[in-house]
């Protein structure tokens, strides 16, 4: 095992954008998945909402937004583009910085899985109300697809985000303890 002081700061970063990189990798790629137990009502985990609330956790609401941003367009690239994904990313990235952490939450996993949760039902809630603007279905119908799908999405979401949330955090801790030594 390499220890992470002995390298340079820049292979140091290097390996810190491979890490990250494959973990946004790996989310996209269990995204589309139905794996026996991850679902519920036909609906699986929000894993690249999941990803953007542990990014945007410890980080800025500009660098959660961005995030969002990103993530949003590759999932609109995975899947249609209306809705947009960028929406309800960036809102979750942005809102998940800005809540005061250090006054009302502390960084562990039951915090964690109702930041989660509570993003789901925004991000959730986001694309119902795209789906109002289009006009093609029934608002009556939207809203009540939209209980079920935001109850079981953050359900399912919060449940899983410390299985993605604790290895990255402590990936990021890690190196960001290497670097202020």
């Amino acid at each position: 095992m390499v220890n992470l002081s002995q390298l340079s700061p820049w292979s140091r970063q290097f390996i810190n954008c491979l890490v990250t990189l494959a973990s946004v990798f790996i989310c996209l790629i269990i995204l589309p998945a139905r794996l026996p137990g991850m679902e519920l009502l036909g609906i699986a985990p929000n894993w690249l909402l999941i990803w953007v609330v542990a990014w945007s956790v410890k980080r800025s609401a500009f660098q959660g937004a961005i995030a969002g941003l990103v993530l949003g367009l590759i999932q609109d690239g995975m899947t249609s583009p209306e809705p947009t994904h960028i929406l309800n990313l960036a809102l979750v990235g942005i809102l998940t910085a800005r809540i005061q952490k250090q006054r009302f939450i502390q960084e562990d996993f039951i915090s964690v899985a109702l930041i989660v949760f509570g993003m789901a039902v925004v991000g959730e809630t986001v694309t119902a109300i795209q789906y109002s603007f289009v006009g093609d279905r029934n608002l009556t119908d939207i809203w009540l697809d939209h209980q079920r799908i935001a109850l079981s999405s953050a359900i399912l979401s919060s449940l899983w985000a410390p299985v993605l949330y604790y290895p990255l955090n402590r990936w990021w801790e890690k190196l960001k303890f290497v670097e202020q030594s």
